[in-house]
């Protein structure tokens, strides 16, 4: 039995399905990682991208950090790939009870996933630090400076930053929805971000699935492991 038949078989067998993944389940839709080739750990900036995505910087260097944020975390023409198209049909058709995931470029619910726990947030929910208005993710890019609310408050992406805490609400949430699984599929990540990357152990089934292009720590862990890409792998899946 091939990798993909022993896929499909277990998809076939569960229907708790979870799906947790990160950042190459995005740039399969051409949003840059941070860690790959052209990663933005490797672009030249005045100050390393971690160090600009820090709750510290935000604070004391605000015009640098929206002039990088909106140069290079505002990808809001990227349309949901293939990875994405697959866990909302999967969901719809009552096989996968949640998406959790790393990224906070509102893809999954794009494509049509509901049950969505974003672990670092979303750019396309942003609130004023004084009144806490809301605003859309086009106010931000369309904006100059330092964005600020009609009661004269800066404006922060609703995104988890650096030295932040992930919200509880989420990741309680994600917890139960990954402890209660029947199968979860890990895709797209190097499994190398925490606390994101260790609730992947509140899983207790014997359906483990990790696909991702490169390996990861928990490989020797899993029940399956497809070197891969993740659109690729889940666009052969049948539904049914």
């Amino acid at each position: 039995m091939t990798k993909l038949e022993q896929l499909q078989k277990m998809v076939d067998e569960s229907s708790r399905i979870v799906f947790f993944g990160g950042a190459g389940v995005s740039t399969e839709s051409g949003i840059p990682d941070f860690r790959g080739v052209d990663g933005l750990y490797r672009q030249r900036y005045k100050y390393p991208p971690e160090e600009i995505l820090s709750h510290t910087f935000f604070q004391t260097h605000r015009a640098e950090f929206f002039e990088f944020y909106r140069d290079k975390m505002l990808c809001l023409d990227a349309q949901p790939n293939a990875a994405h198209r697959k866990l909302a049909e999967l969901e719809q058709a009552g096989k996968l009870t949640a998406v959790v995931t790393q990224n906070i470029d509102g893809l999954h619910q794009k494509a049509g996933s509901k049950n969505v726990f974003e672990l670092h947030g979303s750019v396309l929910r942003n609130y004023c630090l004084r009144c806490r208005k809301q605003y859309g993710a086009e106010f931000i890019l369309n904006s100059s400076g330092i964005p600020t609310c009609t009661c004269g408050g800066v404006i922060k992406p609703d995104v988890v930053l650096y030295e932040e805490g992930l919200n509880q609400g989420t990741l309680s949430g994600a917890v139960e929805a990954i402890s209660s699984a029947d199968m979860l599929i890990v895709g797209g990540t190097s499994l190398s971000v925490y606390p994101a990357a260790g609730l992947v152990n509140y899983y207790r089934g014997d359906r483990l699935v990790l696909i991702n292009k490169t390996a990861t720590p928990l490989d020797g862990n899993a029940d399956l492991v497809i070197s891969g890409s993740i659109g690729d792998t889940l666009d052969r899946i049948a539904v049914r």
